[in-house]
């Protein structure tokens, strides 16, 4: 069973940085994508970060270039991992329900939200101005 559970979410004022984590677990490919969404009200789940775990590339949305960062560790493991999003200078605009999800047997890592099969419950950023 796969699994993916998010934490480190909370409250910051502007310009400071907050870290999320997520714990995946019985991912048995090589080859996965691993991203992080974000959802505010109203709107559609917007994709932030990817990286694919078989090169290690990474991708971002322009909004968030430069100040957030994907990383897991655990690498070498590759059905247990953590992976992470570093967020620095946060903005209000940044505030929305965070998502890591996993799109798995697949080269190919989009930020298209209904390609990913396994989604953790989400963790609330809150950016105050």
């Amino acid at each position: 069973e796969v699994r993916l559970v998010e934490s480190g979410g909370g409250s910051v004022q502007a310009g400071g940085s907050l870290r999320l984590s997520c714990a995946v677990s019985g991912l048995r490919v090589s080859a996965n994508c691993l991203a992080w969404f974000r959802r505010t009200t109203g709107k559609e789940r917007e994709g932030v970060a990817l990286v694919y775990t078989g090169n290690g590339q990474t991708r971002y949305t322009d909004s968030v270039k430069g100040r957030f960062t994907i990383s897991r560790d655990n690498a070498e493991n590759l059905a247990d991992n953590t992976l992470y999003l570093q967020m620095n200078s946060l903005k209000p605009e940044d505030t929305a329900m965070y998502y890591c999800a996993a799109r798995s047997s697949s080269w190919f890592c989009p930020f298209i939200s209904s390609e990913y099969n396994y989604w953790g419950q989400g963790t609330q950023v809150t950016v105050s101005s």
